[in-house]
């Protein structure tokens, strides 16, 4: 079924179905780790994050399972940030060394670079009891699809309407609040928020696409290339914490003048950039995204 709720069919099917499938994924790709331990954390994360924002969807109608699943994957995820954080950091240095201004710039990045797969290297290789923990996380989530036979919408398709239009309406919301603390000195926590409400926003796009395809997709398009951008610039922030706090990685001054210089440069232009794109995503009132969702909803399901 994918990441899809068709407005036609029964909502329990639906919700436990798309939740299974993630969960399924999940569990193989940890399983099997068929590019190696670091690329299975990063796509089991992937697909905790599209399962939360799937779960806060449905919130106010089920807060209990909506709080006690949420809680496990959140821990889940924990358990294994380090070794994705490590991998997501070479990322950066490779994002940045794409945009470098010129050739001594690209060689000192690319230096950066080695660094950080040695870095994680080591992490994955000291890191104690690490296939223990995966296969751990993996029974975790077997747990959580066994949950799901637990959770049930017995309003009716009219109620559903309702609490899908609530939801969007405090997903828009939360994005224009977040969006409006992005201006003049925010922080980088400021902009990791408007990051997170905007991959809320691109997944219900995705999610509940069947209401109006075309428009939809338009849409969860603009807003996953803005979350792509603003993902990029917590990625710098999260690289400057770690010059910050492991300088002596970075060996050669030089090298260490280039990143940081390119880190400035390029987290002014992405901010810049991704405060014009949000703009145009979130232009339209939350109260009149919702009750469009809720009409729509309504419409396709007959």
């Amino acid at each position: 079924m994918g990441y899809r709720i068709r407005p036609d069919a029964d909502f329990t099917k639906a919700f436990r179905s798309v939740a299974t499938h993630q969960l399924e994924r999940a569990v193989i790709v940890l399983d099997e780790q068929p590019d190696g331990a670091h690329k299975a954390i990063h796509s089991f994360r992937k697909n905790l994050k599209r399962l939360r924002s799937l779960y806060r969807l449905v919130a106010r109608e089920v807060p209990d399972f909506q709080d006690r699943e949420n809680a496990r994957l959140r821990d889940a995820a924990r358990s294994l940030s380090a070794i994705r954080d490590a991998a997501a950091l070479i990322g950066t240095a490779q994002y940045l060394q794409h945009a470098a201004r010129g050739n001594e710039e690209s060689e000192a990045l690319a230096r950066i670079v080695t660094i950080l797969q040695g870095r994680r290297d080591w992490m994955v290789e000291a890191e104690s009891g690490l296939e223990q923990r995966l296969k751990e996380t993996s029974d975790v989530l077997k747990a959580a699809i066994t949950a799901l036979d637990a959770v049930s919408f017995d309003g009716g398709h009219r109620k559903n309407a309702r609490m899908l239009a609530k939801s969007w309406r405090r997903t828009a919301g939360k994005a224009k609040a977040a969006l409006a603390a992005c201006h003049g000195e925010a922080s980088a926590d400021d902009f990791h928020d408007l990051r997170k409400r905007t991959y809320d926003y691109q997944l219900y796009h995705g999610l509940l696409r069947d209401v109006w395809p075309g428009a939809m997709k338009a849409k969860r398009d603009a807003a996953k290339e803005l979350a792509e951008d603003l993902g990029h610039i917590h990625d710098l922030a999260v690289l400057c914490e770690l010059v910050e706090a492991e300088p002596q990685l970075f060996p050669r001054n030089d090298d260490l003048a280039h990143l940081l210089d390119a880190i400035i440069f390029r987290q002014q232009e992405d901010r810049r950039q991704a405060l014009l794109k949000a703009k145009t995503v979130f232009a339209d009132d939350p109260d009149e995204e919702a009750q469009r969702i809720e009409l729509l909803w309504l419409t396709a399901g007959r």
